[in-house]
């Protein structure tokens, strides 16, 4: 016998083998795990500096650029950003996934 014959012959069964069918795969769905975005730790570096008394110009100037030119030579560096302000200067370094942030940090 096929199915479409026994679904003929006995509707009854054949709605309830339907709504099982249905009723397992909500449950099965609900229970699915899924992972779209997995956890990650970013290879970023931060460097701060202080120089005490110095204006932002002089910050910018004198400690950012140089310090931005410096990292930016280094391999793997993907996103550099810089705040200057009066006295303090900080810079993020963001490295390529497959970059070690600790010899990134020590070496470059």
């Amino acid at each position: 016998m096929k199915l479409s014959e026994v679904s003929i012959r006995r509707p009854v069964f054949a709605t309830v083998l339907s709504l099982m069918l249905v009723l397992l795969g909500a449950v099965s769905f609900t229970k699915l795990a899924t992972r779209e975005y997995p956890r990650i730790d970013e290879p970023v570096v931060n460097v701060s500096t202080r120089l005490i008394g110095a204006s932002s110009e002089v910050i910018e100037s004198q400690v950012t650029k140089p310090l931005e030119d410096s990292i930016a030579g280094i391999d793997g560096v993907e996103i550099l950003t810089s705040i200057s302000r009066a006295e303090q200067s900080q810079i993020t370094a963001r490295f390529k996934l497959s970059k070690d942030p600790d010899s990134a940090a020590r070496y470059g």
